[in-house]
């Protein structure tokens, strides 16, 4: 049985012989017996930590008061008990007064009552050890707490140090930002706005807050008049949307003080998070006045000047015509493929001039198409004939698989639709190598035209298309091309006036796919 390390000193020996006895009967291994507390007293110094001390009282040298007092100073948790005669019983209830002792047991011991005085002592004493770890595990859990404590306030006042900083910034660019900010819900109504708002809209933070953002923007683009989305469920907002961030263009903010219209973009963000059940939206509003007037007077003036450099260039034209066909003399073949470079240098010229005419016309808006109701495949087989020439002389295969019926109308601008088949085949031909394919589809479908030119030339990266049809594009940024960069260009603005749409399809070294689609262009006599 292992109860625990038990201690005896008596210096009876005949009792601690006895002790042993009866120990070794209950099976008990772990204990010493000492006939002088001097002997046990250097026993316990040398660290043996007992789990009970039995110690009779009156004893040559040293008593069992002197020794058990000595004893306590070493192990004060550990259980001990007296025996003591009869006599002597006062003497023991002072020792248990003066030390603390845990029992007393008159001689003779009975020796059941013995043994369970015995256990008890020895459960004392771990249950004493096992309460001074607790105390000692909160003693160093109070340490750490009022260590992290002090710590927590010390991060919590370098925090809100932070955080004031942080605010400070905020709402310096908040009340002194040039842009305007305002702060919206998923309905539009204006839960906040900076004086810059207020001096776009000429109305206080106040009045603004009890408006809806429709009440002070407004839009032309015709785009924002579809039906509303999820998200920010507006009249200008009906393309907002479904992502964290939007950007809203060609939008006018109303000065209800001037009666001014302000040309604004607005870039949205949300402002949802896990802390808040309602969705909210921030919006940086953009002043672009000075922008629009800018790019007014470049476009007027690039327009005056490109008009007006029209005229030279037909007269020098016209000119060299004239000394080519022989109406001014005579001239060497030397001189003819001088002027004929120089004729071709000069219609080129004349193209650019042309091109950033259209381009002009069709961003002032003072372009509008002159509809009118033409054979389709007529025009399609016009533009196959002129540019046929060029592909035998780059001994190019040239297929036109034209699958519309031969007597099918459409309802468009002839020549500016010609402007955009003619374009695209005429960059398939131009970005084609020598020995290459390629092959225009037309079809129709319940009203609606697609076109569409393929070839299997050099292809564009990736990372280029998104910027094909965009003014000054030159196809890809790895090998410049000789073109405006406007052909792209206005062969979308073109589509798009018509209502349609225009994209592209390519894989480097495999070749590319231009198509558009306009939609609703068949003439209704020939609508199937």
């Amino acid at each position: 049985m292992d109860l625990g390390k038990i201690l005896y000193v008596d210096d009876d020996k005949l009792l601690t012989s006895t002790f042993s006895m009866l120990m070794k009967v209950e099976g008990i291994k772990d204990f010493v017996v000492y006939n002088n507390p001097k002997e046990a007293l250097e026993y316990l110094k040398d660290g043996n930590s007992p789990d009970l001390i039995i110690s009779d009282f009156l004893m040559p040298e040293m008593n069992g008061l002197e020794f058990l007092r000595e004893a306590k100073k070493l192990y004060p948790e550990t259980s001990m008990i007296v025996l003591t005669a009869y006599a002597d019983k006062e003497n023991a209830i002072k020792t248990i007064n003066e030390i603390g002792v845990y029992k007393y047991i008159e001689k003779p011991w009975d020796d059941v009552d013995f043994m369970m005085n015995i256990k008890n002592g020895i459960e004392r004493s771990h249950l004493l050890a096992n309460l001074r770890e607790k105390i000692a595990q909160l003693e160093d859990a109070k340490a750490k707490l009022t260590e992290y404590s002090e710590k927590l306030e010390e991060l919590v006042a370098e925090r809100t140090k932070e955080l004031k900083l942080a605010n400070l910034k905020l709402s310096a660019i908040f009340n002194y930002c040039a842009d305007g900010i305002i702060i919206i819900d998923t309905k539009g109504n204006i839960e906040q706005v900076n004086p810059a708002c207020e001096n776009m809209t000429g109305l206080s933070a106040d009045t603004l807050k009890t408006m809806k953002i429709q009440e002070i923007a407004y839009t032309d683009n015709p785009e924002f008049n579809k039906a509303p989305k999820s998200g920010v469920n507006t009249t200008i907002l009906g393309l907002s949307c479904d992502n964290s961030e939007f950007l809203l263009r060609d939008l006018y903010i109303r000065n209800f003080l001037t009666e001014a219209a302000i040309p604004v973009e607005i870039n949205f963000a949300s402002l949802s998070n896990e802390y808040s059940d309602e969705e909210r939206y921030v919006g940086v509003i953009r002043n672009f006045s000075v922008q629009k007037e800018t790019e007014r007077l470049r476009d007027d003036f690039i327009a005056t000047l490109t008009h007006d450099l029209r005229t030279p260039i037909l007269a020098a034209i016209q000119t060299l015509k004239f000394f080519l066909d022989g109406s001014l003399g005579e001239i060497t073949e030397q001189q003819k493929v001088l002027l004929s470079t120089m004729l071709q240098s000069n219609e080129d010229l004349l193209g650019l001039v042309n091109a950033l005419l259209e381009v002009y016309r069709f961003e002032s808006g003072k372009l509008s198409l002159c509809k009118t109701v033409f054979n389709l495949k007529d025009l399609v087989k016009q533009c196959y004939d002129e540019l046929e020439p060029l592909s035998k002389k780059k001994d190019i295969e040239f297929n036109l698989d034209c699958g519309i019926d031969d007597e099918l109308l459409i309802d468009a601008d002839r020549a500016e639709i010609k402007r955009v088949i003619t374009n695209l085949c005429g960059n398939a031909l131009n970005y084609t190598n020598k020995g290459g394919t390629i092959d225009i589809h037309v079809k129709s479908q319940s009203g609606d035209v697609i076109f569409s030119v393929s070839d299997n030339g050099n292809g564009i990266p990736k990372e280029d298309i998104p910027h094909l049809f965009k003014r000054f594009s030159q196809g890809t940024s790895k090998k410049r091309s000789t073109g405006t960069g406007l052909g792209l260009y206005l062969s979308r603005q073109i589509v798009e006036a018509h209502g349609g749409k225009i994209w592209v399809e390519s894989k480097v070294n495999k070749g590319s796919e231009f198509s558009f689609l306009l939609t609703d262009v068949v003439a209704k006599s020939r609508v199937s």
